[in-house]
């Protein structure tokens, strides 16, 4: 062969071998980008309106905003979330943790610029959570090792490492609560022991704990700014309280108690949910839901169709009654017929009480365990382990709740009796023997006469749309932020869930928040709650940000839209009633309150806010106008934030019985004329509320507030009782123990099986056990904040527009990086007083002759 014939073939198999290589290069990269790697944006490029899946707009940064509405230059920056992993991390869990998915195409492990919320499925949450938990241990290994008492040395990669887990594992519960599955809870409950023995680990590092000491204890600790003091004492606390001094064999009990609770709190939670998912009962004659308004039967009519009955409808049936919320409290306030009311009532009186759902034993095996933590921590019983991380003390909380108590014990036998005569001037035949499913039917039409007020009259005055955009203005004059619409920007879990972007004065993106706002009784919890997704943070900013934005989400329960309709709200669903005052409350707090589960341990606070909790959600008395507005207050605090320390931004860090003041602050502005005017405008018409009809529902705020007061401290009361000086496996019951305080805290004493307790998520599987009097604490804190406002004159807006801004720069900017205490005499001028409470409850001059 002529050697000149090579040649070409040489250089043939060189450029053959430069294009493979080149091929597989690029193949390289794209993979290990679109899964791993940072996410490299073109913002030039970046759409007003994205795919779901398809989102290079930077959420994490203010230049968010100029991506969406400016022509940009033709630059490119590099975002991501900090809980994503490195390709040699994630390749060496994919090779070395036994999964049943490749974690590769985990949505879980990959880099993202907003949740994938639409991609996660049951069958990412083993493989997903385990690797991770691997790839933590690996880290914490290694922080261990190398720890320095060092801001930069300690507590910074201490917050990254806690990031990652918060955020994955703050979506799986997420979609639990939002689209509960078998699957999805099968697979959860397989990895909670694994996630709480890494937490448990976490929280008993002795080389982290002996370098927070050091912190503290170095020369350089008066030089330390607050935020980051408060973080080390926080620290050091939390440490205690998850068993870092104890013993090996203590220890070790410790860990093995709380894996233990970690069980019966989540099978406490599922026996609620499934209990409650399991009554219906389908009426076919209408008379015997005579009585039930035109939205009422829509819905009823509506669950019948989806559960097989295609031709139901709301005037001709059949309709399904279930304990869900909007069903439930129809009834009881609507039914005319009494034995309906009765059944209805009783279904829910038992939840969770017999059978295989029965919660009984549940409760007490939680009790004896959280007594022995209490015990191998050095303390005389859980409410004093509680109170640790609290303002208050148990004491200091009794002292509070009988004063309440007090003040509001003789208006509510007031409010008995008005009812029992109110009910024989109707010709009631029930009338001399009221009860518990009689209360809530009266005390409405007491309402009804005395206030003239209809609330099914009402509801086409608060639309949903109209209701959001009031409370957006609000917010605007208040505090001075922009909500827009971001529609399209990020994945969300069901199509009615929207998206917001909060912008400043300047119109820079300051946060963002979900709002997942209708009731979904086949996959959704009951209730309503605000969570964090993200939190604001220095150390996890990318792309040249000073700092990571927060990210929350809110999720309610309101009546969904029925048919051209839109969702038409309550105002006042409260009806004065007690009893329908503990379902709402038992309902809306069945998931113990997350939002303050953000601290490092998940022993007595959950490394996630989303955790089990919400937590408690506090509906108790609330309409569904004032929900929204509720939960809109946690998120203000969430997203308005100034603090950098990720650690304590926002809701993190703030002691549990203070963190529901900014909530419970904005539902006064629902009675504000201004705010309400602004709201209530009819769906067809637009026409106003009459002016007439606002001094009514001013008039009926206070409507039988002695006995909803009661009805909140029995819950509270009993709490303290059955977590302070109840013995587990003693003569007296749990049962008892209701009983015998609600001889002290309720008119119409419980019946003899109430068994309530068995539904009471809010202490037995969210996080208020030994906490429930925050409510009531926070309420003081509250109506004092908002007494502020009156003393300037709530009709004077330049007053008004500065003490709201100096509420933000307090209350909702300050986060956990200061005492609760220090932030409100700094908003304020003093410590708080009840006096606000009492006046705006219309108690203040009562007294008391129990």
């Amino acid at each position: 062969m002529n050697p000149t014939s090579k040649k070409p073939n040489l250089r043939n198999i060189t450029l053959l071998k430069l294009l493979l290589l080149t091929i597989l290069m690029a193949s390289s990269f794209i993979l290990s980008r679109s899964l791993f790697s940072p996410l490299t944006l073109s913002l030039r490029r970046c759409p007003r309106r994205l795919p779901r899946k398809s989102l290079p707009c930077p959420l994490w940064s203010p230049a968010f905003s100029t991506c969406l509405h400016r022509p940009r230059r033709r630059t490119t920056t590099t975002t991501t979330i900090s809980t994503s992993l490195t390709p040699s991390r994630a390749s060496h869990m994919a090779s070395s943790a036994a999964v049943d998915v490749d974690v590769s195409s985990n949505p879980l492990l990959s880099d993202f610029d907003f949740p994938p919320f639409d991609s996660v499925s049951a069958d990412h949450v083993r493989p997903g959570v385990r690797a991770l938990l691997k790839q933590l241990e690996s880290d914490l290994d290694e922080l261990e090792k190398t720890v320095e008492p060092k801001w930069e040395k300690l507590v910074e990669p201490l917050e990254k490492m806690v990031d990652r887990l918060t955020v994955a594992w703050g979506m799986v519960n997420h979609l639990k609560s939002v689209q509960d599955s078998p699957e999805l809870r099968a697979a959860i409950e397989e990895v909670q022991p694994e996630k709480v023995k890494f937490d448990l680990r976490l929280g008993q590092s002795k080389p982290l704990y002996q370098a927070f000491k050091a912190i503290r204890e170095s020369s350089d600790w008066p030089n330390l700014s607050q935020p980051r003091k408060r973080i080390v004492e926080n620290q050091l606390k939390e440490a205690v309280l998850s068993g870092v001094s104890l013993e090996d064999d203590k220890r070790d009990q410790f860990n093995k108690v709380q894996q233990e609770l970690k069980k019966l709190t989540e099978k406490f939670e599922e026996n609620v949910l499934d209990a409650t998912k399991k009554f219906e009962k389908l009426v076919t004659d209408k008379k015997e839901i005579e009585g039930l308004p035109a939205t009422a039967l829509g819905l009823a009519a509506q669950t019948a169709a989806s559960k097989g009955h295609e031709n139901a409808n709301a005037e001709d049936g059949p309709w399904i009654i279930t304990l869900d919320g909007p069903s439930y409290m129809s009834v009881m306030q609507h039914a005319k017929n009494r034995s309906l009311r009765e059944e209805v009532y009783r279904a829910y009186l038992t939840r969770a009480s017999s059978g295989d759902l029965d919660n009984t034993e549940i409760i007490n095996q939680i009790l004896k365990l959280r007594l022995e933590t209490a015990n191998l921590l050095g303390y005389k019983n859980y409410a004093e382990v509680s109170m640790a991380m609290k303002m208050a003390t148990v004491d200091k909380a009794e002292e509070l709740l009988e004063k309440l108590r007090v003040a509001s014990w003789d208006p509510a036998v007031q409010d008995m009796e008005e009812i029992k005569s109110f009910a024989k001037q109707q010709g009631a035949a029930e009338a001399d023997n009221l009860t518990h499913w009689d209360t809530t039917f009266w005390s409405e039409r007491l309402r009804e006469s005395k206030y003239d007020i209809n609330e099914e009259e009402l509801r086409p005055y608060f639309s949903l749309p109209k209701v959001m955009d009031g409370l957006f203005s609000l917010a605007k004059k208040l505090f001075g932020i922009e909500i827009e619409f971001a529609d399209g920007l990020a994945p969300v879990w069901n199509k009615d869930v929207r998206f917001y972007c909060v912008k400043d004065s300047s119109g820079a993106p300051i946060a963002y928040f979900y709002f997942d706002p209708y009731s979904r009784p086949s996959e959704k919890r009951g209730g309503a709650w605000m969570d964090e997704v993200v939190s604001r943070s220095r150390v996890l900013s990318r792309g040249g940000s000073p700092v990571r934005l927060p990210v929350a989400h809110m999720v309610c329960n309101q009546t969904p839209p029925v048919g051209e309709k839109p969702s038409l709200m309550t105002f006042r669903e409260r009806s004065g009633n007690p009893e329908l005052e503990k379902w709402i409350t038992e309902e809306a707090l069945s998931q113990g309150w997350r939002r303050n589960e953000t601290r490092l341990r998940d022993i007595n606070q959950r490394i996630r806010l989303g955790d089990a909790r919400r937590t408690g959600w506090k509906w108790s008395s609330r309409d569904q106008v004032e929900t929204v507005f509720h939960e809109f207050g946690h998120a203000l605090q969430h997203m308005l934030t100034r603090e950098d320390e990720g650690l304590v931004a926002g809701i993190r860090g703030i002691e549990w019985d203070a963190v529901e003041l900014p909530s419970q602050f904005m539902e006064n502005w629902c009675y504000h004329r201004d705010t309400l005017m602004g709201i209530a405008k009819h769906y067809e018409t637009g026409e106003i509320l009459h002016e007439d009809v606002y001094k009514k529902l001013l008039a009926a705020r206070t409507f039988r507030a002695g006995s909803l007061s009661l009805r909140q401290l029995r819950f509270a009361t009993l709490d303290l009782e059955l977590h302070s000086r109840h013995v587990p496996g003693g003569a007296e019951s749990i049962y008892d123990v209701d009983q015998r305080v609600s001889k002290r805290t309720q008119v119409l004493p419980p019946l003899p099986e109430d068994r309530f307790l068995c539904g009471f998520s809010h202490i037995f599987a969210g996080g208020y056990a030994a906490g429930y009097y925050s409510y009531k604490w926070a309420e003081v804190l509250s109506a004092d904040a908002f007494s502020a406002f009156e003393d300037v004159g709530l009709d004077n807006d330049k007053a008004v527009i500065e003490t709201g801004r100096r509420f933000r720069e307090t209350i909702l900017a300050l986060g956990g990086g200061k005492a609760p205490l220090e932030v409100f005499v700094e908003f304020r001028g003093r410590e708080p007083s009840p006096e606000p409470l009492l006046r705006h409850n219309g108690l203040l001059a009562a007294t008391a002759s129990a």
